[in-house]
C-alpha cells in the first residue's frame, strides 16, 4: 500500500460525509470541529459558509476559499402502485452524466434516518434498439428502496436528499472515491490551517457553499469578508488517459499541485499565479500550470463581488471528475497543501498585485 504523506483518515471521513448544494450540515460540522483546533476565530453565516480566521500582524487579509458541497440529488417524486414497490424520482443538484449513474448504490437522507436504494438499470438484452441508442437523461434515473409503495411514501418525501454511496480507497499511487470534488482541496485547506502560526497577513480559511449550483456561497463571502487578496481551491480536469491527445490532457496526475491561469469563469491575476510560480519554485514544489477550457471554481465567486482584487486558485489534478470514481495522485495532494502554506507563509501584504 502507498503511504500517504498526509492523514489519510482526515481526507476518507471528509469525502464520505454527505453534503449536497445547500445541505452541507454534515460536512459544516466536521469544518468547524478542525477549525477550532487551528484558527483563532470561527463563525458560519445563514447560507451555510464557514470561515476560520487566522489573526495576522497586519490589517491586510487574504481568503482561501474551498467548497464543502458535493454534487447529489433532491427526491422530486414517490412513484409506484398502491400494491407494488415505491420508486423515487430525482432532481438533480449540480452537473452530472447521466451515463455514470446506471447500477450505483446510493443513500437517500430521509427525516428519520438514512435508507440505502439503488439507480435501475435494465440488463441489455431486454432492450430493444431504439432503447439502447437512447442517450440517458438524469431526470430518467429512478432510485429502487426495495420497499413496498406504502411505506416508501410514509418515510421518503418530496425535498429529501439522495446521495451517491461509495468508499475512499487507496489505489496504487492514487486516491479514489466520491466528492473528492471538492473535499480533497477542503482537505488541502484544513491542513494549511493547522500548520500555520503567526502570519504576517489575516487569513480567512472560507469553506463555502453551493459552489455546484453556481458558485453563490464564495459570492456572498466576497461581500461579507471582503478580502484584499483571494485564492480559491478546486479539482481540476486530468484527462491523461487512453482516448485524449496530449493536449487535452489539461493537467496530468502526478506532476504537482496545478497552478490556474484561466478557466470558462476567471482569468487569474498574473502577478498572483507568478509569484506561487515562484515560490513553487524556491520551495521544490511540484507544479504545473492549468487551462481549463470550461468550468468555473469559487475564484470568479470573489472577484466578481470584492471589487477589483487580485485572485488566484491552486487545483489538485483529477481524474473522472462528478463520478463516484474521482481519483487524485497523493503527491499532488501534498504539493497542494505544501504551495498554500508556503504562498501564505511568504505573503506580507507588500506584493504588488495591481497591473
Amino acid at each position: 500500500m502507498t503511504a500517504t504523506p498526509f492523514d489519510l483518515d482526515r481526507l476518507e471521513e471528509l469525502t464520505e460525509t454527505s453534503g449536497v448544494p445547500g445541505y452541507e450540515d454534515r460536512v459544516r460540522e466536521l469544518v468547524v470541529r478542525a477549525f477550532e483546533e487551528s484558527v483563532d476565530r470561527v463563525r458560519t453565516d445563514a447560507m451555510g459558509n464557514v470561515v476560520g480566521t487566522l489573526e495576522g500582524e497586519s490589517d491586510y487579509s487574504v481568503a482561501v476559499a474551498a467548497h464543502m458541497d458535493e454534487i447529489g440529488f433532491m427526491v422530486r417524486h414517490v412513484r409506484g402502485d398502491e400494491d407494488g414497490f415505491g420508486f423515487l424520482e430525482l432532481d438533480a443538484l449540480g452537473g452530472w452524466d447521466a451515463r455514470v449513474l446506471k447500477a450505483q448504490r446510493v443513500t437517500i437522507h430521509a427525516e428519520d434516518g438514512d435508507l440505502p436504494g439503488v439507480i435501475g438499470s435494465p440488463p441489455p438484452h431486454t432492450l430493444d434498439e431504439e432503447d439502447r441508442e437512447k442517450i440517458p437523461e438524469v431526470e430518467d434515473a429512478f432510485v429502487d428502496v426495495g420497499l413496498p409503495y406504502d411505506e416508501v411514501t410514509e418515510r421518503v418525501s418530496p425535498g429529501d436528499l439522495v446521495t451517491m454511496n461509495q468508499t475512499t480507497k487507496l489505489v496504487g499511487e492514487t486516491i479514489t472515491g466520491k466528492a473528492l470534488d471538492d473535499r480533497v482541496c477542503l482537505f488541502a485547506m484544513l491542513e494549511a490551517a493547522r500548520r500555520i502560526d503567526d502570519p504576517a497577513v489575516t487569513i480567512h480559511f472560507c469553506a463555502t457553499v453551493q459552489e455546484e449550483v453556481g458558485i453563490r456561497g464564495a459570492r456572498a463571502l466576497g461581500v461579507d469578508v471582503d478580502p484584499d487578496l483571494a485564492i480559491a481551491l478546486d479539482v481540476t480536469v486530468a484527462n491523461d488517459v487512453p482516448g485524449f491527445k496530449r493536449g487535452e490532457h489539461v493537467t496530468e496526475l502526478g506532476e504537482g499541485t496545478a497552478i490556474k491561469l484561466k478557466d470558462s469563469s476567471v482569468i487569474t491575476s498574473p502577478k498572483v499565479h507568478r509569484r506561487m510560480t515562484a515560490v513553487a519554485e524556491e520551495a521544490g514544489i511540484d507544479c504545473q500550470l492549468e487551462i481549463l477550457p470550461a468550468g468555473g471554481t469559487d475564484t470568479a465567486g470573489f472577484q466578481h463581488t470584492a471589487g477589483a482584487k487580485p485572485v488566484g486558485a491552486i487545483s489538485v489534478p483529477t481524474r473522472y471528475l462528478h463520478t463516484v470514481t474521482e481519483t487524485a495522485h497523493v503527491d499532488d495532494v501534498a504539493a497542494t497543501i505544501d504551495l498554500l502554506e508556503a504562498f501564505l507563509e511568504t505573503e506580507d501584504g507588500e506584493h504588488e498585485y495591481t497591473l
